[in-house]
């Protein structure tokens, strides 16, 4: 059919599987962090705050993970794009222009993202890179 698309969307195996990686990583260096896995919407699909995680690093994660579905592209480049000037982005509600948001993109298509927080930002992106990481595996 012409006027009907063939989307590709995360399976429940495939959330749980980015947020174990991410977990891991995180564990691995000793970072305590909250991730969230979304769909391509920014609905939530999996939040996991580790133990001894700031309390509001779910917030973070969550609105990272939407930022980079919704942009379809890696927070830290919203948040580059600020550094440099372009301020006007600042008018989006609900955006988090932090890195540590990944999009995960399929054949060309934003079919979800991983948002972390709760470390550096360096780190939560490291984090959320390991997670979409594991989708390659």
């Amino acid at each position: 059919m012409a006027n009907v698309t063939n989307t590709k969307a995360l399976t429940l195996e495939g959330v749980k599987a980015v947020g174990a990686a991410a977990e891991a990583e995180a564990a691995k260096n000793g970072w305590k962090v909250a991730i969230a896995v979304v769909d391509a919407g920014g609905y939530p699909l999996y939040l996991a705050r580790m133990d001894g995680a700031p309390v509001a690093s779910f917030k973070g994660a969550q609105a990272k993970a939407w930022t980079a579905a919704t942009f379809g592209r890696p927070t830290k480049m919203l948040d580059d794009g600020i550094a440099a000037g372009r301020t006007q982005m600042l008018a989006f509600p609900d955006m988090l222009p932090i890195e540590g948001g990944v999009p995960v993109v399929i054949d060309g298509q934003t079919i979800g993202a991983i948002g972390v927080g709760g470390a550096t930002a360096a780190q939560d992106g490291q984090i959320a890179q390991a997670g979409v990481a594991a989708l390659g595996r």
